[in-house]
């Protein structure tokens, strides 16, 4: 197809810009025109550190959150409590957690939920690694905190029954001030506050 720039060069990094989820052209050319408006250090400071991110990014080997190092801050804080992990669908939702200042545990991420219309099954999630978490027996409660979707609800009720076999084990979900359908990173931060530190048994019904 025939480029509709005088430049080939900006045709090519437009096309890459909007590659990226909810930019499209318009978008994409008024970033790539910023970029070229900037001192050149700036754009290669820029480029690094994407590439960098890219090649040297890790995940928690303890909770599969995105982390510099092979243990995340988080996990690695002494002053969170080790007995308390929220089970949530990706790093997004930790930060949106971790903003409301009212938890204190960790993290377990599952890098997505249950949807078998995506191709997504419940071995290509990091569930038999929260399992195994549990299986130590210095978790006492695994909180059960994925969107109100009928994906993240199907994701709760399969690993409540793989957590069923530890009688220590108490397994919560957030209370009910979530609407139906609301995706946890796009809940407002009182709201969502309120929701960890009411949170309820897991109930099956």
């Amino acid at each position: 197809m025939t480029s509709s720039y005088s430049s080939a060069l900006l045709d090519r990094a437009v096309n890459e810009f909007a590659k990226l989820p909810g930019i499209g052209r318009k978008t994409a050319l008024r970033l790539v025109l910023h970029l070229l408006k900037l001192d050149e250090g700036m754009v290669d400071q820029f480029a690094q550190s994407i590439t960098t991110l890219r090649h040297d990014v890790k995940h928690c080997q303890v909770c599969h959150n995105i982390s510099d190092d092979d243990i995340c801050a988080i996990c690695a804080n002494p002053q969170r409590d080790g007995s308390i992990v929220c089970v949530v669908e990706n790093f997004q939702d930790v930060l949106a957690i971790e903003a409301t200042t009212q938890y204190h545990g960790l993290y377990h991420v599952l890098g997505g939920v249950i949807s078998p219309m995506d191709g997504i099954s419940p071995s290509a999630l990091e569930i038999d690694s929260l399992v195994e978490r549990v299986s130590q027996g210095n978790v006492s409660e695994v909180i059960l905190a994925l969107s109100s979707t009928m994906e993240g609800d199907t994701t709760n009720f399969y690993i409540y029954r793989k957590l069923q076999a530890f009688d220590h084990l108490n397994v919560t979900m957030l209370a009910r001030g979530i609407s139906i359908n609301d995706e946890l990173q796009y809940t407002d931060e009182v709201t969502l506050g309120r929701s960890i530190v009411n949170r309820v048994p897991f109930n099956i019904s």
